[in-house]
């Protein structure tokens, strides 16, 4: 039996957060006034805990229900009646491969359908939504300090505790070094984050300024004040990561907008060349706020991809939106791209250099 609407149903927000995907995992929900609970997985995805939260809710509250979730993925299987197919073709999606995380969403499915008085409503994320942006904290302090936590009775006072503790991390990470006021709903930029990414030197016309470069400083810039017109509070954030990252940090200078440095762990910079050191240092040195995820450098390939992909998480659960700096036939990018636009919800501006 399909959920049917209900007058009087009460909304439960939830999220879950992935500080690494795969890596240490927590999972949220949040009645105003009502229950609240957070718990930890030591190694899950993003989309375990979006589902994760979500299921905890059902099985923990009674009565008409509203989830209200920043994860399309989770709305969509009932609002879109995903899991109709998926036991349609015994378990497997579109593409006949058998389905993600069957082992959460069999259940979860099975409680929803039996249940008939819960439905789902989608809300975009850090958009200052403060029960999705509470959810939000709660599992990403769960993600970090490791442990769960809940309670009868959600209010902001639950929040300021945290804070007050000092447990609420932006990304785990031993010795993480920080700076800088968090946004207030349980963010760290103040502001609306804009995170430039993109290709490294080799795509964009090699290590030294040539026209591609300058050609995509330009737009670079160019989008940067036109964004400032819409979002008079905007700030950019940058990896300072040679080539786009390096650029996009140029272009907020150029176009008098502020931006913070998010760095994936100290002495990133260190086996660059002497002068993209010094721009490097210059460039950290002129940032608003600067945020080092890491105190210690990767010490093997597979290590440095996972702090990678750790600051790009840290990027996709702060901003609100991203400028790709990626050429149309280029694969490598393919994976961060679709991650930016699943974050951002289709908010992302790409810039293709040109030859």
């Amino acid at each position: 039996m399909s959920p049917q609407p209900h007058a009087t149903a009460r909304d439960v927000f939830t999220d879950g957060s992935c500080l690494g995907n795969p890596g240490p995992g927590g999972w949220a929900f949040v009645v105003d006034g009502g229950p609240w609970e957070c718990g930890y997985e030591p190694a899950t995805t993003n989309q375990r805990m979006e589902v994760t939260a979500a299921a905890r809710a059902v099985a923990a509250l009674d009565g008409p229900l509203r989830v209200v979730s920043d994860s399309t993925y989770v709305v969509k299987c009932f609002t879109d009646e995903w899991w109709k197919g998926w036991h349609r073709r015994n378990w497997l999606n579109s593409k006949k491969e058998p389905v993600a995380n069957r082992d959460l969403w069999e259940p979860f499915i099975d409680a929803v359908t039996a249940r008939g008085d819960v439905t789902f409503a989608w809300v975009k994320g850090h958009a200052g939504q403060r029960l999705n942006s509470a959810a939000d904290v709660l599992a990403v302090h769960a993600a970090g300090a490791g442990t769960g936590l809940r309670g009868d009775r959600f209010d902001d006072g639950v929040l300021d505790q945290l804070a007050d503790r000092r447990s609420i991390p932006s990304e785990p990470a031993a010795g993480v070094a920080r700076s800088g006021a968090s946004s207030g709903d349980g963010r760290e930029i103040s502001g609306h984050g804009l995170a430039v990414l993109g290709h490294r030197p080799p795509e964009i016309g090699g290590y030294n300024e040539n026209p591609t470069s300058r050609r995509v400083l330009r737009q670079l810039s160019d989008v940067l004040s036109a964004k400032r017109e819409m979002h008079p509070d905007l700030v950019v954030a940058s990896g300072l990561g040679l080539g786009a990252e390096t650029m996009g940090a140029e272009a907020a200078l150029a176009a008098g907008v502020p931006y913070v440095v998010v760095l994936a762990f100290e002495g990133i910079e260190a086996r660059w060349p002497a002068p993209s050191r010094r721009r490097f240092a210059d460039l950290r040195q002129q940032a608003t706020q600067e945020f080092v995820l890491a105190s210690t450098a990767p010490v093997d390939g597979e290590a440095f991809g996972k702090a990678m992909r750790r600051r790009d998480t840290w990027f996709m659960r702060n901003c609100d939106e991203a400028v790709l700096v990626r050429r149309g036939d280029d694969r490598t990018l393919a994976d961060l791209h679709r991650r930016l636009e699943e974050a951002f919800d289709g908010d992302v501006w790409v810039i293709e250099p040109e030859d």
